[in-house]
């Protein structure tokens, strides 16, 4: 099987025309570059490195409050809304979130999971029959971390977190970590625990750029949260000089969850290269998470984004990386395309 197009090839996205094959383990076999008979645009499919889709019951809930008044354990307006909740209806606001990423585009997210082991389960549930790989960052408990596919910390100063770090390093999975967001007060502790990556890092001082370049230690940004919650904007190019950067949509509770909308907002405010930004999309927030895709070369799993390169929006487009980061949407979507569900119409076209 195969999609054609001109394909955005390799961590540079190279745009060659020709051809993508997929063998029948879902595996990209080969980019071939040839003349074809297609104006599709052929990438990899979103990773959006930071969510909290439990948020899908309380779209735009809280208007005018503090980030704290808003999120913070355990009296923020979200905590409120979510043990008020139905397990059904919480299953459900989720699945409408997760079929939402799906359609636009995302292969995977890495959601920080409120609720414990029952949090856990209940994503699992709202994932089911999905393609999407959605992935729990569990907090509230060691067992949560060991049910789910990591442990996502509220941020140091809420608690320790010395106690999981270890129990999540001896479990072989990654720890994530709020940092920076309100201020700096909580880097350096946040440092201190070695995570495999931190979350927003808006407020960080020269020291916490120093330790941030001696740790390399990838960072999620979430730029769209961080301006609705009016706690800053991250210093973008000072934090890319030093480390790997991810990007996340945050709380579906402020924004959607769309990584279209994420990087369109990011390349307009930011002087970072489109294709940094489209790797920020894909390839880095699949390589915090240990995933087999987010680029294409041959040997990747295929899970393949395929835009419609002569919709009324992206028709005429100089600059194929430019156009799918700072103008393409889900209505350019022609299809996702899932590793072996490739041949599959049911499973790879948008429905």
């Amino acid at each position: 099987m195969e999609r054609t197009g001109t394909i955005l090839r390799g961590r540079e996205f190279d745009p060659v025309e020709g051809r993508v094959v997929i063998d029948d383990d879902g595996r990209i076999e080969a980019i071939e570059e040839t003349p074809v008979e297609s104006d599709d645009i052929v990438l990899p499919a979103f990773v959006n490195a930071h969510t909290h889709i439990g948020d899908s019951i309380a779209k735009e809930a809280g208007g005018g409050l503090s980030l704290e008044e808003l999120v913070a354990p355990p009296d923020g307006l979200k905590h409120r809304l979510l043990r008020a909740a139905s397990r059904d209806d919480l299953v459900s606001a989720m699945e409408r979130s997760l079929g939402y990423m799906q359609r636009a585009g995302t292969a995977a997210c890495l959601d920080f999971r409120e609720g414990g082991v029952e949090g856990v389960r209940m994503l699992e549930a709202a994932a089911g029959g999905r393609e999407i790989d959605a992935l729990s960052f569990a907090r509230g408990s060691v067992d949560a971390m060991r049910a789910g596919d990591g442990f996502g910390a509220s941020g140091a100063n809420d608690a320790s977190f010395e106690a999981e770090r270890t129990a999540t390093r001896e479990a072989g999975k990654p720890f994530g970590i709020h940092a920076g967001e309100v201020d700096e007060s909580d880097i350096n502790p946040a440092l201190d625990l070695e995570p495999d990556f931190l979350v927003h890092m808006v407020h960080p001082k020269p020291v916490h750029l120093d330790r941030v370049a001696d740790s390399e230690i990838p960072i999620v940004v979430c730029p769209r949260s961080n301006l609705v919650t009016d706690v800053g904007l991250s210093p973008y190019e000072d934090l890319n000089e030093r480390t790997t950067l991810a990007l996340g949509t945050d709380n579906v509770m402020l924004n959607s969850p769309s990584m279209f909308r994420e990087m369109e907002f990011l390349a307009k405010l930011s002087e970072l290269p489109a294709a940094e930004i489209l790797r920020m999309a894909t390839i880095n927030g699949a390589e915090i998470a240990d995933l087999e895709y987010g680029l294409l070369e041959p040997g990747r799993e295929a899970r393949l984004l395929v835009l419609d390169g002569d919709s009324d929006n992206l028709a005429g487009a100089r600059d194929p990386v430019r156009a799918v980061v700072r103008r393409a949407g889900v209505d350019d979507v022609r299809e996702v395309v899932y590793g072996s569900d490739a041949d599959d119409e049911s499973a790879s076209q948008l429905s």
